[in-house]
């Protein structure tokens, strides 16, 4: 049964990225095949499944690689010139959203092709339910090893999201980790998007600096925890051929 997506609620993917550990020179990663289907058209193809009605994506990097597997789809484009981080490529999406919307889910071309109808849903009806100014999807992973934790108080809240830089020992054993699958009301983002401090290691604007943010000022903060589900971030070739495998077990099912 085909989910529908409430009309004020709209989606961003994020596709601007050069993608360096994938050696691409001409085209964007999220153009890349899985399952004899680029990468991003997975992630299209389930938002308009769902009948979001306002679909930006961001391009930047091989932009017209990603226009022209996408001539067929009924998205916006927004260029971000200056890849400067997710959160600026963010930003540059505000810039064509239709006024109407008024909350906005926020995926990762590269990383969103296992996302399910239910699992949207699932976060939409939490997003909605809570009246949370951010609502974020977890996962659990068997090998966290490179990727931010989350860190929770006795209670269950959420209380940090530390990366494995500058995580203890405990907080790297933790295996709930934030895979950057979010929704937002826009009003949030316009309120707080601007103050999002630039890294002063990459010069980069990420779009983790907004829970952070969030947690600072007290807005209600959500989250969705789907435990052990399929998900594959693809930034290397190994990476890619491992979602190849990972999609070839699920379709066996």
């Amino acid at each position: 049964m085909t989910s529908t997506i409430e009309n004020n609620f709209g989606a961003i993917i994020l596709a601007a990225g050069r993608g360096k550990r994938m050696q691409a020179k001409s085209t964007n990663k999220v153009v890349l095949s899985l399952a004899d289907k680029p990468l991003i058209l997975h992630s299209i193809h389930t938002l308009e499944a769902m009948h979001f009605k306002t679909i930006v994506v961001v391009v930047g990097f091989a932009k017209a690689s990603v226009q022209n597997v996408l001539k067929d789809s009924r998205v916006l484009f927004a260029e971000q010139k200056k890849r400067l981080g997710t959160a600026h490529a963010l930003k540059s999406a505000l810039a064509v959203l239709p006024s109407e919307i008024t909350d906005v889910l926020v995926i990762q071309g590269d990383d969103s092709a296992f996302y399910k109808e239910d699992i949207i849903m699932k976060l939409a009806e939490k997003h909605k339910a809570s009246d949370a100014a951010l609502t974020m999807l977890t996962i659990d992973v068997v090998n966290p090893h490179g990727l931010g934790r989350i860190v929770r108080d006795a209670s269950g809240e959420v209380v940090s999201i530390i990366e494995e830089k500058d995580a203890t020992s405990k907080e790297r054993a933790l295996n709930e980790i934030n895979p950057a699958c979010y929704l937002f009301q826009v009003d949030f983002l316009k309120k707080y998007l601007p103050t999002v401090k630039k890294s002063p290691i990459t010069g980069e604007y990420y779009l983790t600096s907004l829970i952070h943010i969030a947690m600072e000022h007290h807005e209600k903060l959500a989250t969705v925890q789907a435990g052990a589900m399929p998900w594959r971030g693809v930034n290397t070739k190994e990476e890619l051929a491992e979602a190849e495998r990972l999609h070839k077990i699920l379709v066996a099912q």
